[in-house]
């Protein structure tokens, strides 16, 4: 992609207004949301499903074995199950003392 610069004024309450053609190039359409990342004195503007498609394919890439939200939410049971177990445990051991 070609680097453009474009000089964009800053009203005194921070608004400004995205040209067109900056709009058109970030494939914004009426309302939208942008993330802002501010790196020293520079912003970039990303498109907010930029940033959740960047974040889902590093997951995609680190992931080691395929889950779905329902074996996440299965072991999350059983751990829940398993800490209730040594909680229980743990009381009728200091119960015995």
């Amino acid at each position: 992609m070609a680097v453009q610069t474009i000089d964009v004024k800053v009203a005194s309450n921070g608004r400004m207004i995205l040209p067109l053609a900056v709009r058109k190039a970030m494939g914004l359409q009426g309302d939208a949301k942008v993330i802002l990342t501010v790196e020293d004195d520079q912003v970039r503007l990303s498109p907010i499903g930029h940033g959740v498609s960047r974040a889902q394919a590093l997951y995609r890439e680190h992931v080691k074995q395929a889950r779905t939200i329902d074996d996440f939410l299965s072991e999350r049971k059983a751990d829940a199950v398993a800490d209730a177990g040594e909680v229980t445990s743990a009381n009728q051991s200091a119960a015995a003392e």
